[in-house]
């Protein structure tokens, strides 16, 4: 399976799932739902947001979302993360495992809720082998 770039990964404000970026089209850009396939043109307004740019809040920091799907693809051995429908206490469990010094003041459990989502999506409809910052900029040129 291919390597996921996350920088064309994008999670749109107000839809569900997650977009993989096709292009740029003059009101905005044009994305492909990683599950369903079906393609969607945002507007310059939507509020779009590359996965690469996402971290959580740590006791030492920040931690890159990638660093996270990471250290949970390891602490969950292969399998999936919790529901979003899942308990408060058994997702805490999860992310306490996987990332032991995150912030509980400031990384709530909504968006583990949501970072957990995203992990089962890329792990079902993606890869969770990354493309490394070498990689993306070979691509580019």
């Amino acid at each position: 399976m291919e390597k996921t770039d996350l920088s064309k990964i994008l999670s749109v404000s107000g839809y569900s799932g997650l977009y993989l970026y096709l292009a740029q089209s003059r009101t905005g850009a044009i994305a492909e739902n990683l599950e369903t396939k079906e393609r969607l043109c945002f507007n310059v307004r939507s509020k779009i947001t590359t996965l690469e740019d996402i971290s959580i809040y740590t006791t030492d920091g920040e931690l890159k979302l990638k660093e996270v799907f990471l250290k949970l693809k390891e602490s969950l051995a292969g399998k999936e993360a919790p529901s979003p429908k899942a308990d408060a206490a058994q997702i805490k469990a999860v992310f306490a495992k996987a990332v032991p010094n995150y912030d509980a003041d400031r990384f709530y459990v909504s968006h583990m809720h949501k970072v957990a989502l995203w992990y089962n999506i890329l792990s079902k409809f993606a890869s969770l082998d990354f493309v490394t910052e070498e990689e993306a900029s070979a691509q580019e040129k």
